[in-house]
């Protein structure tokens, strides 16, 4: 009894510093179990891992980098695709005019002035009806078949040294594609030029679509790995933190009574003096 009296001290409890130090241990790391279920981050800071948390923001800014070329090539693709449904429609228009073309040939040589005046007046309706298409194939200010020489270009990467790049098609009357002009001196030769060059034009139109549809489900699926890569390093998995956050609670509880327990051994000396 007195062996173990010799190393008590009222001055200094061993004991209870060393409960202490358990105990503060261990509401520090119940703390950050709370924190790490408030924000579902194990990583919040760069206090809890600079390693990880500079790593991550790197992602973040590739990540942010990634939205912006999904952003730019969605306008793009809007653009490429009006510039393709107004094509389409201009196809279709100088094939109906090649119909009525043939029509007023027939009606030349067969000398039906009348007949040849109505066929006429379709073929001024339909270059009419083109012009309007052609001015209204616009977006966002970008035109890609008037008379202008507006190009879209989408971002093909986080940051924006690679683009994806498509030509304006000049699909205006006396151009390069439709050789038409704007009086009624109509043939039969120029519609056929016209219809194939607009076509060639309209397959430019369905190949810049498809490589912005390729380029746009990579870049999608780019944005989810990346996304994944950020979570698996700094979020925090909820199930184990739940679990750690209970074996914490109790830990607390122990520690508490050990440092109740040890604050009671300076009592002992007590019994030196044969008090309780």
């Amino acid at each position: 009894m007195l062996e173990k009296l010799a190393m008590l001290s009222v001055n200094t409890n061993a004991g209870a510093l060393s409960a202490l130090r358990n105990l503060e241990a261990n509401h520090k790391w119940l703390e950050t179990l709370q924190e790490r279920i408030a924000t579902g981050y194990k990583v919040a800071s760069v206090k809890d891992d600079a390693a990880i948390y500079t790593i991550a923001q790197r992602m973040r800014g590739d990540l942010a980098g990634i939205r912006a070329s999904l952003d730019s090539i969605n306008r793009a693709t809007v653009a490429v695709d009006v510039a393709l449904v107004a094509t389409e429609s201009i196809s279709d228009i100088l094939i109906e005019m090649k119909g009525k073309m043939a029509s007023l040939l027939s009606a030349q040589k067969n000398n039906d002035d009348a007949a040849a005046e109505a066929y006429t007046r379709d073929l001024d309706a339909y270059r009419e009806q083109i012009k309007l298409m052609i001015s209204s194939a616009d977006f966002n200010g970008t035109n890609l078949i008037d008379s202008g020489n507006d190009i879209i270009s989408a971002l093909a990467n986080s940051d924006g040294t690679e683009t994806l790049d498509f030509n304006h098609q000049d699909l205006s009357f006396g151009g390069a594609l439709i050789t038409l002009t704007d009086d009624q001196e109509y043939s039969m030769e120029e519609i056929n030029n016209s219809i194939d060059n607009v076509n060639r034009a309209m397959g430019h139109f369905g190949t810049a679509s498809r490589r912005l549809e390729i380029q746009h489900e990579f870049a999608s699926k780019l944005h989810d790995v990346v996304e994944r890569g950020i979570g698996r390093m700094v979020d925090a998995d909820l199930a184990r933190t739940a679990a750690d956050l209970q074996a914490a609670q109790v830990k607390e509880q122990l520690g508490i009574l050990a440092l109740n327990i040890a604050n009671q051994a300076p009592n002992s000396i007590l019994a030196l003096f044969g008090r309780r």
